[in-house]
Formats: structure tokens, C-alpha cells, sequence
């Protein structure tokens, strides 16, 4: 699930509840701020190599402390890249004897297209359905099973989808499916991956799926780190697409949670469907409920065979590790992985917005004030500058927001920032939410966020507002270096992206050297209306029988 980059304090627990669900239809994993981790661009192809880090040619001007922290990591990280194309990088660390992991494939709601929404979400749930020898009584037999299922499947959805579809045929069709189905849940035994990793001390096992991406971690004990590269190769080697149908209703319910019983959770789907004309950044990560009814197994074994290719994947392990002997791990187990080319670069940009767009929807919850603006991809050189225009509005109590907002002027309960929405590999949004008191009208709350709006475009900031901002991106590095699995996070998302773990630090040089005017240079050309698009959740009464009797009839002119 997406985190906002900051909330106003001591917001109310409705708005907190609200914006959750916004949250949850959005995406399911966070495609975190240009600070909480780097702008990333395609990673660069590399050579299949066994080399320490070595120190890039030129070291920007960073932070000492920062400066610091990089020269130690480029002691301890030995960067591997099989020769399939699989990027491993080997942090070692002293203290407890554990390791974590964390790889990042690079794929995510943005490489589907149309009819398979929700498709790599629903990947990332069939990882944890085991292998041919996890998670099954007799795989043989099971194999052959799937196989009928599919194929029992597919006749029922083409009987089904006829341009005029037997009633009776399609019936049939859906028992013999059913009874396939059944057959099949025979062999299963569920939960056996997880239950292996827990039962030999592994903790947090976990995956998420963005818009620009998809990843798996946990940690283990530093002595199963072979057990690790049985269990991590295996399941993206050989993935068993077991309860496959079962598990499709699991995410169709996830959607009706986030999105059908929930107003916010639906006119944010809207708001980003009119934000996106062309690009698929507009889908929902958790796909549209016509794909998840009608995707198929043999839709994601296509989807699984295109972008989980060794030179799409890429494995940060940090801890009690000893490279030397656990290189020759690698090679053995995730070695066997057959290279396959890489998936080719989405080709959509989206156009430039000529026209705000406003999108009003009527429920009965407490109002709600959004709009979000285009902005250029994380790998753009203002990406820094759009981090430190959210540092500055919405950044706890010394927040704009907050203090003119709520405290000052006391219009909102709530108001969080969205810096990079739904993701940052593209050119994404710049988002805001703010949640009224009770007698201020959206048009108030809108007019009060304009005029800061405005006051950035005006006004050079101050330098202790810049000044916080930079002492807050340096800490957000330091302290996320601070565990095993915050070091594997932000390393194999850098390398990933930009082909270099480095940037992890690196990104620090251009944060500290964001200037006044570079943040009115940046929110002139961003927080234009034409380039707005404008979302309103706006009370409604609940309705009574009566009421929708009224609704549904004809007025005067429908009669006439």
C-alpha cells in the first residue's frame, strides 16, 4: 500500500480512514517520494562480472556524513551479475547473525495493457503458491490436473463469451470447470511456502506490487542462506499457478474492499483514469474488475514468462553474509534460471493536459478536495525540486499547510501531499488531499490551497525552510541504512533503476543543491490549471427507498 510523503497531525480518524482507501485502490505497494528512494530510470545493461565496488570516477559533493557512509559501502558491497543477466549485490555487515533480501523485479501495473489489468499483482500472490516440491501432495498427478483445469477454463469462458451463448452449454461448461477445480484442490497444501520459511526462523516474508514495480524480502537466519537460494530461485523458476481461479476471487474482493465500497477508493479510479488519457499509468495496480474476471492461468504463465527474466531481476543481500562462499550459492541455484531477452520499453507518453479536468462525485461520507498536477519522471533533474516543494507544504507542523491551513485559518482536519503519483519511473502526478472541517466548503479549502500554491510561485522560500528540507533528506538516508532490510531495499531499487547502487547516495549531491529559485522556477511551470485535474467527494445524504424511487423516475422533460 502507498504512503503519502507526510500528514498533517492529529488528523481526525475518518479522514484517516478515507484516505486509506484512496490509498488502497491506488496501488498496492508504495512507489515511495524522490527522497524516501531515488529517481530511477532504465537500468544500463551490464557485463556478467564478479567485482568488489569500485569508487565512480567522480564523487559528488555530498554531506560529509553521507560522503562517509558511501565510501564504507563501497568496502562491503561485491556486485555479481550471472551470466543469465541476474544483478546480485552482497552487502556484508557485522552484528546478529541474520540477512535480509530484497528483490525488485521491474515490472508492474505499467506493462499491462488492456484485458489484463491486475495481472502482476496477481502474479506476486501465485510466487507464494510453492513449486513442484512445495505446497503438494503428488505434483504429477496435480500437473496433469492443472492442465484439465485450464482447459475446462477456457471452453467455459469462450462458451461464455459468445456473441450469443447458449445458456445451457455455458452451465455445463462451468460444472465440468468446477468439478476440475475441485480435483485439483485435492493435491494442495496450503501455505506451505510461507510456513517453511517461518519454521526455519525467517521473519517478515512479504511481497508488493507498484506501478513501476514488483518485490519480495524477508529475513533469515545468517545459517540458512542456502536454504534462501533454494527457496528464491525455485519459486521464479518453476512457479506452479495452483488455485490460480481461487486466488483471482482473493484479489476481486480486494478490489471491491478498496474500491467498490468505498467512494474515495472510486473517485480516485476516476481521477487517474481522467489524468492519464494514454498512458497506463491510469489503470489501477489492482486491475479493473471486467480483467480480473475474465484473465486467465495461461494469461499469466505468458505474463511471468515475458518479464521475469534474469536480466529483469534484481537481489539485494544484506548481513551476515560471506560473498566468497555464497557467489558459488548463486551460481548454482539461481544460475539455472534461462536468460531470456529483456521486455522492450513502454513506447505510451502521455500527451501534455491542455484543459483542467474536474471530476465530482456525490456519496454520503465527509467531504473530500483533491487535484493533481503532471510532472516530469523521477530520473528528471526537478524531481529534487518537486521533493522539496512537498517538504515545504506538507512536512508535519512546519508544513505550509499545517500552519496556514489548519492552524492559522483553521479550514482543514486534514491535508497530505502525494509527490509522485502512482509512481515515478514515468512522468507521473503531483498530488494533494485535503479533508474540510466540518462548515468549510471545498470551494474555501481549494482557494486556500491556490493561494499557497501561488505564494511558492511568488515567493522565494526561506533558507530555514530550504535548510530543513535538505537536513530531512540527509536523515531519511542515514537512518534508512540503519537495517538489513532497509539497506536491501534502497540499494536494489538504485541498481535497478539506474544500473549503479551508488545512487543511492549520489541523489544527495542534487538535493543540497535545490536553490529558492529553482522552487519557483519548477512550481510555475507545474501548478497551472491546465495542467490540473480536480477531484471532489461531496456529501450526500443516505438514501431511503423512497429516495431511490424518486431518482429512478422520469422527470417532466424525460416523459415528454
Amino acid at each position: 500500500m502507498p504512503r503519502p510523503a507526510h500528514r498533517s497531525p492529529a488528523a481526525p480518524r475518518t479522514s484517516a480512514i478515507a484516505l486509506a482507501a484512496l490509498l488502497v485502490c491506488a496501488a498496492i505497494a508504495p512507489s515511495a517520494d524522490p527522497l524516501r528512494a531515488d529517481a530511477r530510470g532504465t537500468a544500463d545493461d551490464v557485463a556478467a562480472t564478479t567485482t568488489p565496488a569500485v569508487a565512480a570516477t567522480a564523487t559528488p559533493a555530498v554531506p560529509a556524513r553521507i560522503a562517509a557512509l558511501r565510501d564504507n559501502f563501497e568496502a562491503r558491497v561485491t556486485r555479481h551479475v550471472l551470466d543469465n543477466g541476474w544483478t546480485f549485490l552482497l552487502i556484508e555487515r557485522e552484528g546478529a547473525p541474520v540477512f535480509s533480501f530484497a528483490t525488485f523485479v521491474d515490472v508492474g501495473s505499467a506493462q499491462e495493457v488492456p484485458g489484463i489489468t491486475g495481472l502482476a499483482h496477481m502474479f506476486e500472490h501465485m510466487a507464494f503458491k510453492g513449486t513442484p516440491n512445495i505446497g503438494t501432495t503428488d505434483y504429477a498427478a496435480e500437473a496433469e490436473t492443472l492442465e484439465a483445469v485450464e482447459a475446462a477454463y477456457l471452453a467455459w469462458q469462450a462458451a461464455d463469451m459468445a456473441p450469443r451463448p447458449d445458456a445451457a452449454r455455458v452451465a455445463a461448461l462451468e460444472a465440468a470447470f468446477r468439478a476440475r477445480q475441485a480435483e485439483a484442490a485435492a493435491f494442495v497444501v496450503p501455505n506451505e511456502f510461507g510456513e517453511l520459511v517461518e519454521r526455519e526462523g525467517g521473519v517478515g516474508l512479504n511481497a508488493a506490487t507498484s506501478a513501476d514495480q514488483t518485490f519480495y524480502f524477508y529475513s533469515l537466519p545468517a545459517n540458512k542462506i542456502e536454504l534462501f537460494a533454494y527457496l528464491e530461485s525455485e519459486r521464479f523458476l518453476r512457479p506452479v499457478f495452483r488455485e490460480f481461479y481461487k486466488e483471482r476471487d482473493v484479489v476481486q474482493e480486494e478490489r471491491r474492499m478498496a474500491v467498490g465500497s468505498r467512494p474515495t477508493g472510486r473517485l480516485l479510479e476516476q481521477l487517474r483514469s481522467a489524468a492519464y488519457v494514454a498512458h497506463p499509468y491510469g489503470q489501477p495496480v489492482v486491475g479493473h474488475m471486467s480483467d480480473l474476471r475474465r484473465f486467465t492461468a495461461t494469461d499469466a504463465k505468458r505474463f511471468y514468462e515475458t518479464h521475469y527474466v534474469p536480466g529483469n531481476m534484481t537481489t539485494a543481500i544484506a548481513g551476515a553474509i560471506d560473498p566468497a562462499t555464497l557467489i558459488p550459492m548463486l551460481e548454482t541455484y539461481f544460475g539455472r534460471m534461462p536468460a531470456g531477452p529483456k521486455p522492450p520499453p513502454l513506447r505510451t507518453i502521455e500527451p501534455p493536459q491542455t484543459a483542467e479536468t474536474i471530476i465530482r462525485l456525490e456519496a454520503p461520507v465527509q467531504p473530500t478536495y483533491t487535484e493533481f498536477y503532471h510532472r516530469p519522471s523521477g530520473a528528471h533533474p526537478d524531481a529534487v525540486v518537486l521533493a522539496a516543494i512537498d517538504d515545504v507544504l506538507s512536512n508535519g507542523r512546519t508544513g505550509r499547510f499545517y500552519r496556514t491551513l489548519t492552524v492559522a485559518q483553521k479550514q482543514v482536519a486534514f491535508t497530505s501531499v502525494f509527490p509522485s503519483f502512482p509512481g515515478d519511473k514515468y512522468p507521473s502526478l503531483f498530488g494533494i488531499i485535503a479533508v474540510p472541517n466540518p462548515g468549510v466548503t471545498l470551494e474555501t479549502v481549494r482557494d486556500g490551497i491556490h493561494a499557497e500554491l501561488a505564494r511558492l510561485r511568488d515567493e522565494p522560500v526561506s533558507d530555514d525552510e530550504l535548510a530543513r528540507f535538505k537536513s530531512r533528506a540527509t536523515a531519511t538516508v542515514l537512518r534508512s541504512m540503519q537495517s538489513d532490510l532497509g539497506i536491501a531495499f534502497r540499494l536494489a531499487q538504485a541498481e535497478m533503476r539506474h544500473g549503479d547502487w551508488r545512487q543511492s547516495f549520489d541523489r544527495l549531491a542534487a538535493v543540497h543543491a535545490v536553490t529558492a529559485e529553482d522552487i519557483q522556477r519548477v512550481a510555475r511551470a507545474t501548478f497551472r490549471a491546465e495542467n490540473r485535474t480536480v477531484g471532489k467527494v461531496v456529501p450526500r445524504a443516505a438514501e431511503t427507498p423512497d429516495d431511490r424511487a424518486s431518482t429512478n423516475a422520469p422527470s417532466q422533460g424525460d416523459a415528454r
